[in-house]
C-alpha cells in the first residue's frame, strides 16, 4: 500500500514546469517520495525558468516546493531552452557549470509528453 500511495502521490508532482516563451536555464531533477530510500521509484521532472540567473536557483526553489510535499530531489545537470510559443518550437542544448550536463534525451521526451503539437529538438552543443 506505501508503494501505492508513494506513486500516486509522484503522479501530483507536474513532469515539466518551464516559461511560456523565451529562452532560459533549466534542470532535470529526480524526484522521490521522502523515506523510500534510493531504490524506491522515483521520476525525472524539467524544471525551466528566466528568472533564473543560476541553475541553482531553479533548483532551490524546486526542492523546496517538493521538500514541503515530501519528496526530496537531486539535480541530475542542466542546460538551456528556447521556447518559441509562436512557432511551436522548443530546443534543448548546453549545460550547467555548477551541475553539468543534463539528458537532454530525457528533458527532450518529457517536453514532448507536455507539447505533443511542437517541434522539439536537442543538442549538446551550446552553452
Amino acid at each position: 500500500m506505501a508503494a501505492e500511495a508513494a506513486a500516486a502521490a509522484l503522479g501530483r508532482v507536474a513532469d515539466v514546469e518551464i516559461d511560456g516563451g523565451g529562452v532560459f536555464k533549466y534542470v532535470l531533477l529526480r524526484v522521490r517520495p521522502r523515506h523510500a530510500g534510493t531504490a524506491a521509484a522515483g521520476k525525472e521532472v524539467v524544471r525551466g525558468h528566466g528568472w533564473a540567473e543560476y541553475h541553482a536557483d531553479i533548483y532551490d526553489k524546486a526542492a523546496a516546493e517538493l521538500e514541503r510535499q515530501g519528496f526530496d530531489c537531486e539535480c541530475l545537470g542542466g542546460g538551456r531552452i528556447s521556447h518559441q510559443q509562436e512557432e511551436k518550437k522548443i530546443h534543448v542544448y548546453g549545460y550547467s557549470v555548477g551541475f553539468g550536463r543534463a539528458k537532454h534525451s530525457v528533458t527532450t521526451e518529457k517536453l514532448k509528453a507536455k507539447y505533443p503539437d511542437y517541434e522539439i529538438t536537442w543538442a549538446d552543443e551550446g552553452y
